[in-house]
């Protein structure tokens, strides 16, 4: 199990270390999954600090998902954390989709983040 943990870690930092570089100050979308919620969180790396999070944890959301692990609880993660950010002021971000890959849940909260404004 150790090496699945060691090639998830060095698959996120090899996307942080292309996304430092191509970021030119634009804040990132980060996105994490586990096996039960999914999280996002648009991050002025600059700063340090969070503009916008969301997660299907949130008392807006816990009520209307079935589950916060299928594609329904991302695209509404996604719509919602596109809806805060705006509300930030940013539209502009780079995807961090860290260790995981672009296939279903992160692609389905990638794809309502664009519907709902972002632009990446």
């Amino acid at each position: 199990m150790a090496s699945v943990s060691k090639n998830f870690m060095k698959r996120r930092d090899r996307v942080r270390r292309t996304l430092r570089k191509k970021s030119h100050g634009r804040p990132r979308l980060s996105v994490h999954r586990s096996s039960k919620h999914i999280y996002a969180q648009v991050i002025d790396d600059d700063g340090g600090r969070t503009l916008a999070a969301a997660s299907s944890l949130d008392k807006q959301l816990r009520g209307e998902l079935k589950t916060g692990a299928d594609k329904e609880a991302a695209a509404a993660v996604g719509k919602l954390v596109a809806e805060r950010a705006k509300a930030a002021g940013v539209t502009n971000v780079m995807f961090d989709r860290g260790g995981f890959l672009f296939h279903g849940r992160v692609k389905a909260l990638a794809d309502a983040a664009r519907e709902g404004g972002l632009e990446f």
